[in-house]
């Protein structure tokens, strides 16, 4: 079973630091969807998302991509992953003669994550911290993180606030049946009952206004 576990970054300076990376992100999306067109205008012809990963590569030792260092190379790949992913999804699309439209370009500023897997990131669940690309972040510890993390992704909202994703595979337990028997439930209002059970006493509605009605 999968579940993600959300939590939210304290607000701090160190912040900016993850808003560039996300802009670093964005910028290399744009960079590949470019990318993506004019090979297609040439060729008519798909870009492997390997063949991309590879050219992305190769211009981090440009300074004119020096912002793409911001990011590591799991969180490039995922932008790849993402634009293969949409691309796939457009041409079954059109299979499926459905309304569609291939990926396009997004709003840097409005980019909104990226996403790392088993490197670039360490968690100190006791402490309540994560350091990314070795930088040390706080976040709201609401609850205990169960499973294995499978992968960070790191979010934020249109107000600025950034957000902790980890997606964690859990085992699933399984659950016996005591006795076998069912059970049927009707759910009405008659008499102010709420459910009742075709085996056991019924349940009455909690009717939380009528008792607060003259408080």
């Amino acid at each position: 079973m999968i579940k993600t576990y959300k939590f939210k970054l304290y607000a701090a300076k160190r912040n900016k630091k993850l808003h560039r990376q996300i802009n670093a992100a964005g910028l290399a999306y744009n960079h590949c969807i470019a990318l993506h067109k004019r090979y297609w205008q040439l060729y008519h012809k798909l870009l492997n998302k390997f063949a991309l990963q590879k050219h992305l590569t190769k211009l981090k030792k440009l300074e004119r991509f020096s912002y793409l260092k911001e990011i590591g190379s799991q969180a490039l790949q995922d932008v790849t992953d993402r634009i293969d992913r949409a691309y796939n999804l457009f041409w079954t699309n059109l299979d499926n003669k459905r309304k569609t439209a291939p990926p396009g370009f997004k709003k840097v500023c409005k980019y909104k994550s990226y996403t790392l897997k088993q490197a670039g990131w360490k968690l100190d669940e006791g402490h309540g911290t994560v350091y990314i690309a070795k930088q040390k972040y706080r976040y709201f510890k609401s609850r205990n993180i169960e499973g294995r993390i499978k992968t960070l992704t790191v979010k934020r909202d249109t107000l600025g606030d950034i957000y902790l994703y980890f997606v964690c595979e859990q085992k699933i337990t399984e659950v016996k049946l005591r006795t076998g028997k069912s059970v049927g439930f009707d759910f009405c209002f008659k008499d102010k009952m709420l459910v009742a059970p075709d085996e056991e006493n019924d349940i009455a509605a909690p009717s939380f206004f009528q008792k607060n009605q003259k408080a």
